[in-house]
Parts: C-alpha cells; structure tokens; sequence
C-alpha cells in the first residue's frame, strides 16, 4: 500500500491534532493499524483518538495488561487492541477482533503480531520518533485509494 501522507509531528500536542482531525473520518468496520517502535507514541495516539471520539474527559488507560480495551462512541464501540503479547495470531480468536472488524472501530497497537492477514482496507499509522526534538514524530499514514479520498479531508491543521 502507498504511503498517502507523511507528517512531522514535533511534540505530543501535535500527535493529538492529527488524532483528533482523523478521529471524524473514523467509522463502523475501519480498522487502524499502529505501526511502530516501542516509545514511537502508538499508544498515545490511541489516548488522543479515543478522547477525540468518546470525550475529552474519558479514561484511557494503556491495555497492554487487558490486551483488549473498548469505549462507546458516537459513532460505535472503539475497540483498542494492543497484541505487543501476543504470541501467535490464532490467540486473536478470542480478543473479540472479528467482532470489532464489523461492527466497531479498531485500534491495533503491534499489528505484526497478526500475522500474514491484517484487516482488509485497513489505515496504517506508521510513527517513528526523530532525534531532534526528543518528542518529535513522524507520521506516515498508508492505505488504499477509499482512505486516500477519505484523507483528502483531513482539516489542514492536522498537518503539522
């Protein structure tokens, strides 16, 4: 899949606008894909996306322990899954993952561990942190030409 946009992401706050502009592009079925290094913001990406969705004041805790976290939305059940302990991709069978593929949003922290069949028409979030400054990120977001037209949408301050 084409890389649709690459973002630089110089602090934490602007790792939260780009959530919070992708946060309503979001719907029923999608599938979000977040790549990347231990330290690369992946989880607080997710944190931002779920306020974005479900409320500023909502608890998001990390479900590195639970593996599987969900909140209702507006726009249907946000499902977070975080697989850094997952083994081999036949333990999904009992997170809830098909379930959350049709009818929910899914966050999918670690997606490697799903083996050769991630989501069909899934968005990739591909961060990486940079050197200078120590919070700063970049950003590429991957996916197909729905996702494409989807992004061209994106509210220009999320490109930071």
């Amino acid at each position: 899949m084409p890389v649709i946009r690459s973002l630089m992401l110089p602090d934490e706050a602007a790792t939260a606008a780009l959530a919070a502009g992708l946060a309503p592009l979001l719907r029923p079925g999608d599938a979000l894909l977040l790549d990347g290094p231990l330290g690369a913001g992946k989880t607080s990406f997710a944190r931002a996306l779920i306020r974005s969705l479900c409320g500023a004041g909502t608890e998001v805790p990390s479900p590195s322990f639970n593996i599987v976290l969900t909140y209702d939305a507006p726009q249907g059940t946000v499902w977070h899954f975080d697989l850094y302990r997952i083994a081999d991709p036949r333990e999904l069978d009992e997170l809830g993952l098909d379930e959350a593929l049709q009818d929910g949003i899914a966050l999918i922290e670690w997606p490697d561990r799903l083996g050769e069949h991630p989501p069909s028409g899934a968005l990739t979030l591909r961060l990486a942190a940079l050197d200078t400054p120590p919070t700063a990120r970049r950003a590429d977001l991957i996916g197909n030409a729905e996702w494409a037209a989807r992004l061209s949408s994106l509210p220009v301050s999320a490109h930071v």
